[in-house]
């Protein structure tokens, strides 16, 4: 794959390009936010949707059993996971699937319990379905997100959530959770009696030697009150074929469910997401090893150039995912500042610190999955619009 190259998405009708006026008031800004990549996807992709397309009756689609043999195949490779086929369920994507678990195993004013700063559709799921939402904040130490244990447990213990929404790896702080981390987590949900819900969409994306620890690779208390959700649409750059999977090992738990989502047609997929996914997870491991260590020189690139020319942004590196956290306190703007030099100044498009929740307020979250040289040339018009204040 050439990375470098530069793939024209204007008019692709895409959220990251086509979305700027909506949600920035200009479109002359260059598009570092959305958590998509700027790189087309690998060939073996492309060609089994296109394909699939040149048949031309595009009727009732089925899951075959290649399609669940190839997740449970990917899981088992790439993180020593276990995974049965009664155990999987198709989601037309995380956040939907987020929301049939918010409105299935909870009920209006019930408490969902999140970690913020965190992937912002977590508290817009919840508090949109008329649950009330509880805030663990996390703890920012040289660099890396930490869980106050003591106050986790006295806010299962006190507030009672019916669910914990557990973002594994960290979205938008990129850390990949360890073991006994995750563990603790899932101890104490069962201890309390608390549904763990763990959104594990950015595990393959490992970087630096960090690894992802899947939920269900921590024992029997994740077993017990777990629920994983996955998708190949961060890995492998497919989010609009909307393809994402449920695991629940606990029947207690599944079984009800999984039948709720089947009547109701939730966990029917199209026709696109499973010829993608199978692609995906058969064929195009090569494409992401690729893919890696390109992300990785683009996060270096990130934290040199700034250390080097914008010393007021600390650029920290993830240790699962392509988005980079920028801490900005040092600029000493609050969060309508922070806009106004990235959006009218330096004209570049990223997500606001503040909009992930309590802790976020002083960042901003750049997302590094595009050409090298585009990403260098934003990085000089932040640094020329810094200098210019």
């Amino acid at each position: 794959m050439n990375f470098d190259e530069i793939v024209l998405r204007k008019g692709s009708e895409c959220v990251k390009y086509d979305g700027l006026q909506e949600h920035f008031g200009r479109t002359d800004l260059q598009p570092l936010w959305v958590a998509d990549m700027d790189f087309e996807v690998c060939k073996e992709i492309s060609d089994a949707v296109e394909q699939r397309a040149r048949h031309h009756i595009y009727g009732y689609p089925t899951a075959c059993d290649d399609y669940w043999q190839s997740i449970i195949d990917w899981c088992r490779r790439r993180h020593s996971l276990t995974v049965e086929r009664a155990e999987l369920a198709f989601l037309p994507g995380i956040v939907r699937g987020i929301g049939y678990l918010v409105n299935y195993f909870t009920r209006e004013d019930d408490v969902v319990l999140i970690q913020e700063p965190v992937y912002h559709p977590f508290s817009i799921v919840a508090k949109g379905s008329h649950r009330r939402v509880a805030v663990n904040r996390l703890t920012f130490v040289d660099g890396r997100y930490e869980i106050d244990f003591d106050s986790l447990e006295r806010q299962l213990a006190e507030v009672r959530p019916k669910m914990m929404i557990f973002c594994n790896p960290h979205n938008p702080g990129g850390r990949a959770w360890e073991a006994p981390v995750v563990a603790r987590v899932a101890s104490l949900c069962r201890r309390y009696g608390v549904i763990l819900v763990s959104d594990e969409i950015h595990g393959d994306l490992e970087l630096f030697g960090h690894r992802y620890t899947p939920l269900f690779n921590t024992g029997d208390d994740a077993e017990e009150c777990g629920i994983s959700l996955g998708a190949p649409s961060k890995t492998f750059n497919i989010p609009g074929l909307v393809s994402s999977w449920c695991i629940i090992k606990n029947p207690a738990l599944r079984d009800g469910f999984y039948a709720w989502m089947a009547a109701c047609e939730f966990s029917e997929p199209t026709m696109f997401a499973t010829v993608a996914t199978r692609a995906a997870y058969t064929k195009g491991e090569p494409w992401l090893e690729e893919l890696l260590p390109y992300i990785e020189g683009n996060i270096n690139a990130v934290v040199d150039f700034c250390e080097h020319n914008i010393p007021q942004i600390r650029a920290y590196k993830p240790e699962a995912s392509f988005l980079v956290w920028l801490d900005c306190h040092a600029l000493g703007l609050d969060s309508a500042g922070l806009d106004d030099l990235f959006i009218n100044h330096a004209r570049l498009a990223l997500n606001n610190g503040a909009m992930f929740g309590s802790g976020g307020d002083g960042f901003m979250r750049l997302n590094v999955a595009c050409p090298r040289g585009v990403l260098l040339d934003s990085l000089k018009r932040l640094a020329d619009a810094i200098a210019r204040r």
